[in-house]
């Protein structure tokens, strides 16, 4: 058990949300027993704290939300990372509409001059949208190669994404757009952990 995996896991929270340990320990990239000991840890310092039940979701605090903030900025500054992640954020702005489309295109289709959900009985309409996926993924690598240079927790990110994508091209389709380990669900929190990392305010 390291300081920085528990800093992890504590991130971890911030970018995707209240959670299952099955979610956090995927996002952490550590065995579930590894992720429960931090939250363990982190929930008696009282930054996250449970829902009750057995399929209770772990959540941050405020006080947890705090504290991620700073060793979100000693990590920046001490790494003196924070032009990469400024240019890797904005390479990421120029893809990020596209995904948006693409997630679009997926989850619709035009059926006689009219847009309506996408039920995947066409499959070359899919297969074109799943290539022009792994065009974005490809050259959304250079974003993550860049990032994982200077802050290797950023490297996840590339494991996930890949890993949704050959999901979806193996034929379990939900992991495109459509379950809590799509690529668009990994691909959001990348841009929350950009976000955060940069102390930039997401404008909704």
């Amino acid at each position: 058990m390291t300081g920085s995996d528990e800093s992890i896991v504590l991130h971890v929270l911030r970018c995707i949300g209240h959670a299952g340990l099955p979610r956090v320990a995927d996002a952490a990239g550590l065995a579930e027993t590894d992720a429960e000991s931090h939250l363990i840890d982190l929930a008696v310092a009282g930054l996250v704290t449970r829902t009750p039940g057995n399929g209770g979701a772990w959540g941050l605090t405020e006080a947890g939300r705090a504290e991620d903030a700073r060793r979100i900025v000693r990590e920046l500054d001490a790494s003196g990372a924070r032009d990469a992640v400024t240019a890797a954020y904005e390479k990421f702005m120029v893809l990020n509409p596209e995904l948006l489309d693409l997630c679009s295109a997926w989850q619709l289709r035009t059926v006689d001059g009219t847009a309506a959900p996408n039920d995947h009985s066409d499959p070359a309409y899919d297969a074109r949208v799943l290539d022009r996926f792994a065009d974005l993924d490809r050259r959304a690598e250079t974003v993550g190669t860049d990032l994982s240079a200077v802050l290797p927790r950023f490297g996840r990110y590339r494991v996930r994404l890949a890993a949704a994508l050959d999901r979806a091209r193996s034929g379990a389709l939900e992991h495109l757009a459509d379950s809590t380990t799509s690529y668009h669900i990994v691909w959001f929190q990348l841009h929350e952990d950009l976000l955060a990392t940069l102390g930039i305010q997401r404008f909704r």
